[in-house]
């Protein structure tokens, strides 16, 4: 499946139509700020998996890389609401560069994401701000039974970057800004082609931001007194999930491609919104995983899925959630808990995360995407998700 193109199109829809509550209203303004940053970084992979312990070619751990960011940016004047409540953040494109030093099994991945960069202070000539980012990488050199058999990180050549970090930010003169601060980073395709236990990373930052803008006066006014209220929400998902079946006696190539079983869920859930950028609640989904206790038979050294029991394949789960709201976007966390599923053997811990985005199209339709995984850097498998609320006091 080639994920690059989706995930281009989904993270920067996202992050450009937020900043538009009406069609068009302040669209010949949208770039009126424009910046350009580079960023280098150098730091640490943590070995999260055998491959970067050092069960590679090299024999040696994977414990370094580096990086080069090109970014493009939008500073947020306060037109809305919204932008004077997150402090004036700024938001745009990014491409970024990395080398793991270990070109022959990983290659020279590139991602295209958007950003959202945010203060939680402002001062004179100096801004400490939190950045999250999201979008799509490709160019790995990912697993390869016959020549990068290695090579259990990344199991396609695409995958999707997370990145949440701090900054800081200082004005050199009008027009340049000299940034330093870290980020955390996950590679993962959300388990639509294995083997995949992902890349993990944290790195300082450094680099210099250049604005073709004179300092923007800002928008301030008295925020209007925050009136709550209750979300009541239903929800359904869509996916897939990639087993390779390591026993089976096929050709091997056939074999680690792998068969992909669909999964499938429900959600009901409730949210308070507490305040103009928050929203806290909970939920229930009734889920069908076709990955559970799977069996496949051999035809013609083909891979055929075996239909087993429906009870096997059922699930139950609860989750606290919380939302940062951003406009129409919004940053889902979803600690998560099974209370009934077939019990396997080896199976993953009852215990879960649900972490991704979500888009309100209308008042009462949203869309989003959710990457379930486990152990904090496992994925299960990604969430394609549309839903429905209903709104009262």
């Amino acid at each position: 499946m080639r994920i690059s193109c989706i995930l281009f199109f989904l993270s920067i829809s996202i992050f450009s139509q937020a900043q538009n509550d009406s069609a068009g209203k302040y669209k010949s303004r949208i770039w009126e700020n424009l910046s350009i940053q580079g960023i280098y970084q150098n730091g640490y992979v943590f070995a999260t998996n055998n491959f970067l312990r050092g069960t590679n070619i090299e024999a040696t751990r994977i414990n370094a890389f580096q990086t080069f960011s090109l970014k493009f940016s939008n500073q947020t004047t306060g037109d809305k609401l919204w932008q004077q409540l997150y402090k004036y953040p700024n938001w745009g494109i990014g491409v970024y560069v990395a080398d793991f030093y270990n070109p022959e099994e990983i290659g020279f991945p590139i991602a295209v994401y958007g950003f959202f960069n945010a203060p939680f202070k402002r001062w004179d000539k100096l801004c400490f701000n939190y950045e999250l980012g999201f979008g799509a990488t490709f160019n790995w050199k990912s697993f390869d039974p016959v020549t990068n058999k290695y090579n259990i990180a990344i199991g396609a050549g695409e995958s999707f970057i997370i990145d949440a970090g701090l900054n800081l930010q200082y004005n050199l003169t009008e027009r340049i800004e000299l940034i330093t601060g870290f980020s955390l980073t996950h590679f993962s395709n959300g388990a639509l082609k294995k083997p995949n236990f992902g890349i993990n990373t944290v790195a300082p930052k450094i680099g210099l931001k250049y604005n073709f803008y004179e300092p923007p006066s800002l928008v301030r006014r008295k925020v209007p007194e925050f009136q709550g209220e209750n979300e009541w929400l239903v929800s359904a998902y869509g996916g897939a999930k990639n087993v390779i079946f390591d026993s089976v006696s096929i050709d091997i190539m056939e074999k680690y491609e792998g068969v992909f079983f669909p999964v499938f869920g429900i959600s009901f859930g409730y949210n308070r919104h507490i305040s103009y950028r928050s929203k806290i609640g909970f939920g229930v989904t009734v889920s069908y995983d076709g990955s559970v206790n799977a069996q496949v038979a051999i035809e013609k050294n083909e891979l055929d899925p075996v239909d087993g029991p429906l009870t096997d394949k059922l699930q139950l789960s609860i989750y606290p959630s919380y939302e940062l709201v951003a406009n129409k976007v919004s940053l889902v966390l979803q600690p998560a808990f099974y209370l009934y599923r077939k019990k396997i053997k080896n199976e993953s811990p009852n215990f879960h995360q649900r972490i991704g985005l979500k888009y309100q199209i209308t008042d009462n339709i949203f869309v989003g995407i959710i990457l379930r995984d486990y152990a904090f850097h496992v994925s299960d498998h990604i969430e394609w998700t549309l839903g429905y609320r209903i709104l009262s006091d």
